[in-house]
């Protein structure tokens, strides 16, 4: 019998937490059930196994991350949407990483609560870059170069890779315009 007050959203959210505090690598059902004080096989009752949290875990991360990125987005075009959608990318990746780590991978086809999530945070990103003119495959194109830019700058940050004591907002800030001036040149 499932403990009481244990659902699917409960495990999750646990599993949040530890995979924010320690990285995704460090998130095991060992320490998910020791974290809710219940035993390893407790959680069977709730979740299929480990990629079932890790892929739980990514759904609710990407439908945090599109609902951060949709306010931010919220009245804005052109370079302050952009610029505004970056540094909610960026406070949801550093504040949030053992989830964002979950949410990197692109969602199986199949799987349509995770496709729908992934997609919410796509389809904020293509409604900033329809206020740069784009859309059809050079949105894509053009979603994917900011991702890629913002990813990778929250990866180095988060890993240390900055060692240069130099102020890193004015650094992101100027990724920010390198992309947007290449989003009003495309």
């Amino acid at each position: 019998m499932p403990r009481a007050g244990l659902d699917p959203e409960t495990v999750v959210a646990a599993a949040a937490r530890l995979a924010d505090a320690g990285g995704l690598r460090s998130l095991t059902l060992a320490r998910l059930a020791a974290d809710l004080g219940v035993r390893p096989p407790s959680l069977y009752a709730h979740v299929v196994g480990l990629e079932d949290v890790r892929r739980r875990l990514a759904i609710r991360g990407a439908r945090e991350l599109a609902a951060e990125l949709q306010e931010a987005a919220a009245g804005r075009a052109g370079t302050e949407a952009l610029s505004a959608v970056a540094a909610a990318y960026r406070d949801y990746a550093t504040s949030h990483s053992g989830t964002y780590e979950a949410l990197q991978q692109a969602p199986d086809p199949d799987d349509t609560d995770a496709v729908a999530a992934s997609a919410a945070v796509v389809g904020v990103v293509l409604a900033v870059l329809r206020g740069y003119g784009l859309d059809g495959d050079d949105a894509i194109h053009a979603a994917r170069i900011i991702r890629s830019a913002l990813h990778g700058f929250v990866a180095l940050q988060s890993a240390g890779g900055f060692g240069i004591p130099l102020d890193l907002d004015e650094t992101f800030a100027r990724l920010v315009a390198v992309l947007d001036v290449g989003l009003l040149a495309a």
